[in-house]
């Protein structure tokens, strides 16, 4: 694939992408499917037709996020009665204290070690984006060893979007934007737990490495993200936005679509990048298209490795 192919395609970004997740003992994939893509696909065409499944059995929303992110972002409710909702779940506050010391938001030179420093340090909009976060990343629950080959991956990817679609959206639309970019990709993280399962009845050393395995975790993940959001009663806009970005091949005009479709080409280039997957001439298209400047990516670039 040359680097002109690569930028002007939104699917072959993601074939190069998806080359980091699964890596492929092969020198070249092909366009036909192995056994175990097969059998993912053919789960993955079912999960299509019956969501409820995929929702209730393999990728089962925490019943707190919705209902913690509503409060959070009520302003009539009291700090410290926030703080009370926050510090009933210890696990929670754990996390959320892991986040807001870890390089990429870490805002002072002392570690914050309470969500009451939490709240005065980072502040509330920022605070209930890492509960958010914390919450949502319950959804991959996978065994380590898989875990660290694809999942990691995945989420941190996942992070990265959420990430840029906020410092990309204006003011008022910025919680709806990091929360729709943490959530765009459910449906990978479906298929991926679809992937693991099937990996039990592959065939020793069988990999996922075909190009048309990877077309299919392109598009049909992201109609699969909007399926799950109408079925977990998401706000309506998560639904509709997810549905226009299943058209990987047209650049989105609704506002909220365009915000995670540059966040995707954003995170995905800054991945390859760091493991020098993605050629310079690529690069500059891709840039053009989501209208940055190198300068300008460079620094969102230094941003995302933290992640």
């Amino acid at each position: 694939m040359t680097p002109k192919l690569a930028a002007e395609s939104q699917l072959d970004l993601s074939a190069l992408f998806y080359s980091l997740l699964f890596a492929s003992q092969q020198s070249t994939t092909t366009g036909i499917a192995n056994n175990l893509e097969r059998s993912v696909m053919q789960k993955i065409e079912q999960a299509l037709s019956s969501p409820e499944s995929i929702a209730e059995n393999v990728l089962k929303l925490p019943s707190k996020i919705l209902e913690l992110d509503k409060k959070l972002a009520d302003d009539s409710i009291e700090t410290q009665e926030l703080i009370q909702l926050i510090e009933q779940d210890p696990l929670l506050c754990v996390e959320v204290l892991k986040l807001c010391n870890s390089p990429a938001f870490k805002r002072a030179d002392t570690d914050v070690s309470s969500i009451q420093q939490a709240l005065v340090q980072v502040g509330r909009q920022q605070l209930r984006q890492f509960i958010t976060t914390c919450l949502a990343r319950e959804l991959i629950d996978i065994k380590a060893i898989y875990f660290r080959r694809f999942g990691a991956e995945i989420w941190r990817h996942s992070m990265q979007v959420a990430f840029l679609a906020s410092e990309l959206a204006r003011s008022e639309q910025r919680d709806r934007a990091f929360l729709l970019g943490l959530l765009h990709d459910v449906g990978k993280i479906a298929i991926f737990k679809l992937l693991v399962d099937a990996f039990y009845q592959a065939e020793p050393g069988e990999q996922p490495s075909s190009s048309l395995f990877k077309q299919v975790m392109t598009t049909k993940s992201l109609t699969l993200s909007a399926l799950l959001a109408r079925y977990w009663q998401l706000p309506e806009h998560f639904e509709a936005s997810l549905t226009l970005l299943a058209n990987s091949n047209i650049k989105p005009v609704d506002e909220m679509a365009l915000l995670i479709w540059k966040a995707n080409i954003i995170s995905e280039c800054s991945m390859l990048q760091q493991v020098d997957k993605l050629p310079q001439a690529a690069l500059a298209l891709l840039l053009a298209q989501v209208d940055l400047s190198e300068e300008e990516f460079i620094v969102l670039h230094q941003k995302l490795m933290q992640f």
